[in-house]
């Protein structure tokens, strides 16, 4: 691991662009081991491009992402996963026509040994997708589709887990479930990368934060800090009560 500031993963001057449209404008961040760190903003303001090249589904421009010390930029995503970096995609892209034990093993795709522990503690996390282990995942909620999407990055044992919009679609009560589970994770002792819009949720649970507008980071803290930072509050959190 790195020593620089205790850092599990370090981005630093990312670039990103489609085409001629830069996405991504040289940000810079690190997450530190056993934090949950969060990016918040508007919609297409970088922050899923930014995952989507840690992860290695997008080729940056410049910059460069290091994970425990390791350059990975540019790798390719299943080298990325074996160094132990798994996402739960945005949409949680299960397989709609295989069961929710079939999604669960999938998920550790790269390991040859015994999965029955990870499986029993993933049912811990989530004792709906016990119930319906031999239910195909397109028969899911929503809610349950996106329990098994966490589940399913589980099973691959992630150092680091990123997650793209958790809660999108789901029901007010469905995404306070979802949040209590990303907390439970953290403390049994995975770091956590979030980009959420629920930015009021996101902020609750991160220990520190990072806004980005535009491509580039304009501001940073803890996540306490920017709960109360007038300008998050006017541009994320509405009439929210905290």
């Amino acid at each position: 691991m790195s020593e620089e500031n205790g850092a599990v993963l370090q981005i630093k001057d990312l670039m990103v662009s489609y085409g001629g449209i830069e996405a991504v404008r040289g940000i810079s961040f690190d997450v530190r081991a056993g934090e949950i760190v969060t990016l918040i903003g508007a919609n297409g303001a970088g922050k899923s491009s930014t995952l989507r090249t840690i992860s290695g589904l997008v080729k940056p421009k410049s910059g460069s992402v290091i994970f425990e010390g390791e350059d990975i930029t540019g790798k390719d995503s299943t080298a990325i996963v074996s160094r132990g970096l798994m996402m739960v995609p945005e949409g949680r892209r299960i397989f709609p026509n295989l069961t929710v034990l079939e999604n669960l093993r999938i998920g550790a795709y790269l390991r040859n040994d015994d999965l029955e522990e990870d499986i029993e503690t993933v049912y811990g996390y989530f004792p709906r997708l016990r119930e319906r282990s031999w239910q195909e995942g397109g028969t899911l909620s929503g809610g349950e589709q996106q329990m098994l999407a966490v589940g399913r990055a589980l099973m691959g044992r992630p150092k680091l887990l990123m997650m793209d919009e958790p809660s999108l679609g789901l029901a007010p009560i469905v995404v306070q479930g979802i949040f209590d589970i990303i907390q439970r994770i953290n403390e049994a002792g995975t770091t956590v990368l979030l980009i959420e819009q629920n930015a009021n949720m996101a902020l609750h649970v991160a220990h520190r934060a990072y806004v980005i507008e535009n491509g580039r980071i304009s501001m940073e803290g803890t996540g306490k800090e920017l709960l109360e930072d007038e300008k998050v509050k006017a541009a994320y959190l509405g009439s929210v009560k905290n």
